[in-house]
């Protein structure tokens, strides 16, 4: 017998993201928007301050749900921008994706029934396999104006057999995003169901409808021991993707369970990077206000541009920060992908990964420079005329 991983891990489908970058990475003239990641480093203080405890020796373990400080910085930051948390609701995770594991981990049983709303980051589709589960998808719809949920549709689908709603808004590779109305049409579904909600909060910063700082978040309507979990991340909104760091807000009684989780998966994350994020949180708003208008002009500008091509059918999402378009009768996103990748050096993530009903579309991530975002679109435009005139 092959020495084989369990029938549920083999199962899984390998990331398409990764297929196509794997196929390009190598090569420096590929113009590479495959991957949700800011182009931009760190800023300088957040570094300082990781550099700053790694030269005081901070290279211990930390407690399983994260320092104190750090704790109380996230309730706090929390707090002021929805509604009242304690930091005895703060789990400390090592990334967002890491808080999502975790708080899968604690809720979902072999067997259970769990509902997606997808086009989605296929990460958030197969964590509940991992754990043998069975995933329900509900589907977006894609129109002149955008993605849109049928609401009702995802209400139907939540029957009182479900254990977990995920929810990611705003949305990769959408960017749709939730209003308020359907998420407290959801939060009382799901309560008289006794159906946890997971929502992935990661891009809630880089929202660009209105004047709010931040997308609508169900920690605004839920009560304190409701059963609803929020994962969120340093990486988007701070520039912190490699740091791994991340978090999690939860009902009190949940939070002792996620404890033993973060022991039995990472441990801790390290001091130093949980620093980091101390002073990301108190001094790093202006950074997450620049980055959402950088990032708000990047979409203006990649969007006009995409819709100047032939076949291309593009709307302005919302939130995050991809465009995820159609290109009138192209049957094979990941096929598209590679031959973008060697024929015009240019690295977009086929819209297959985020499940069966993104094919047709490919994700492009515009946190970039208007430099690349332009050449990015010259690139696409010359390998769409050469495919018309082949």
């Amino acid at each position: 017998m092959l020495p084989l991983a369990r029938p549920d891990v083999r199962a899984l489908e390998a990331s398409r993201i990764r297929d196509i970058a794997n196929a390009g990475m190598h090569d420096p003239d590929v113009l590479a928007f495959w991957f949700g990641e800011p182009d931009q480093v760190t800023p300088a203080f957040i570094r300082d301050a990781a550099a700053a405890s790694l030269a005081r020796g901070e290279t211990f373990y930390a407690q399983n749900l994260g320092i104190p400080e750090l704790r109380q910085a996230i309730a706090g930051y929390v707090s002021a921008l929805h509604a009242p948390v304690g930091a005895d609701e703060i789990v400390v995770t090592a990334s967002g994706m890491s808080a999502l594991m975790i708080t899968v981990e604690a809720l979902v049983s072999p067997g259970d029934r769990v509902v997606v709303v997808t086009p989605l980051w296929p990460n958030l589709t197969e964590i509940p396999k991992i754990l043998g589960a069975n995933v329900e998808c509900v589907p977006l719809a894609f129109g002149a104006s955008g993605w849109t949920l049928d609401v009702d549709r995802l209400l139907d689908a939540l029957t009182p057999d479900t254990r977990v709603l995920l929810l990611n808004s705003p949305n990769n590779p959408t960017g749709w995003t939730i209003d308020r109305a359907s998420q407290q049409a959801l939060l009382a579904h799901c309560a008289r169901h006794g159906i946890w909600i997971v929502a992935d909060d990661v891009y809630e910063r880089l929202h660009y409808a209105g004047a709010a700082r931040a997308a609508p978040s169900l920690l605004e309507f839920a009560d304190r021991d409701a059963r609803v979990v929020s994962t969120n991340s340093f990486s988007k909104a701070w520039l912190m993707t490699g740091w791994r760091l991340g978090w999690i807000v939860a009902p009190r009684a949940l939070v002792p369970d996620l404890g033993k989780l973060v022991e039995y998966n990472t441990s801790c994350s390290p001091v130093f990077v949980q620093r980091g994020g101390v002073v990301a949180l108190r001094d790093g708003e202006p950074t997450v206000v620049a980055t959402r208008a950088r990032l708000r002009h990047a979409r203006d500008r990649l969007v006009a541009a995409l819709r100047t091509l032939p076949r291309v059918e593009v709307a302005p999402p919302a939130g995050a920060m991809y465009a995820f378009f159609r290109i009138d009768g192209m049957t094979d996103s990941v096929a598209f992908c590679k031959a973008l990748v060697h024929q015009a050096k240019l690295g977009l993530a086929p819209g297959r990964a985020f499940g069966p009903e993104g094919e047709g579309f490919v994700r492009w991530c515009f946190a970039a420079s208007d430099e690349r975002l332009d050449e990015g679109v010259a690139r696409l435009a010359h390998f769409l005329e050469a495919r018309c005139n082949a």
